[in-house]
């Protein structure tokens, strides 16, 4: 059974919609067996919209539906993406997690793999305390939680003014008017986040690869989340060769990253 990606996102003026999209590309390109895009309610009234300039920026994915709490427990995995607010989450989304009560309640996240992008209006604009505040809520539902780590070396270039954190992958989009867009770097790193599982350190080139340690392969995560397998059962669904050329190329790396004495971070 494959698996099943929701990727719920808010957007104003259509930066976080981009990045969204490259998320879905990626999840299809790793084989995920359903991939859909969906966003949060509006919480602004109309005729601020328009004075701002966001409504004709949000016209461009009107068609994308609207979300409801209920749905998340269809999904095995669900990448949500928000703009900065205060070094916060937009409300927008907040208004949508705190509806989640009752799958909480009743433990329905648990298990589910849960990760997050973001993006500001500066180059500083909170990124990271978005990020990380954000998972606090994915950890009170049980989520497996997935970030970004440092294998994607990308993260490293220092050549330019880009996005990008351990905890999501992020953009920044200049000032109020949002006329920055997704540079190529930042694209790549949302098309290509580690989706392959809570604890994989490989390249992200290919997201089916199967490093050795502890890594959930996105193709498992559907069988595993429909009652074949078990929590305890992630570290052993990794093990074998890696998947593909690629992934095989930096094996190397991936076992020494694993290895890493904690004292070295």
């Amino acid at each position: 059974m494959s698996a099943k990606i929701q990727i719920i996102f808010y957007s104003m003026y259509g930066h976080i919609y981009q990045m969204a999209q490259a998320v879905a590309a990626g999840a299809r390109e790793a084989g995920a067996g359903e991939v859909s895009l969906w966003q949060v309610p509006e919480l602004v009234p109309n005729e601020i919209l328009e004075k701002s300039g966001a409504a004709v920026a949000r016209a461009a994915f009107a068609h994308v539906p609207v979300a409801k709490p209920k749905q998340l427990a269809e999904a095995d995995a669900i990448i949500f993406g928000t703009p900065t607010r205060f070094g916060n989450m937009a409300a927008q989304m907040r208004n949508f997690l705190d509806q989640t009560g009752g799958l909480w309640a009743d433990g329905t996240l648990v298990g589910k793999v849960g990760s997050v992008f973001a993006s500001t209006a500066s180059q500083h604009g909170g990124q990271e305390t978005t990020l990380i505040s954000f998972h606090t809520t994915l950890l009170h539902h049980g989520m497996i939680v997935v970030g970004l780590p440092y294998a994607e070396r990308r993260l490293m270039n220092m050549a330019e003014i880009t996005g990008g954190t351990p905890y999501g992958a992020t953009t920044w989009c200049h000032d109020v008017g949002g006329d920055r867009r997704l540079t190529p770097a930042e694209r790549e790193r949302a098309c290509h986040r580690p989706l392959s599982g809570p604890a994989c350190l490989a390249d992200h080139q290919c997201f089916d690869h199967r490093p050795q340690g502890n890594a959930l392969n996105l193709r498992s995560l559907g069988q595993w989340r429909s009652g074949n397998g078990s929590a305890a059962s992630i570290q052993g669904m990794s093990g074998g060769e890696p998947a593909c050329a690629h992934c095989a190329a930096d094996s190397q790396d991936v076992v020494a990253l694993q290895k890493r004495p904690i004292a070295a971070e």
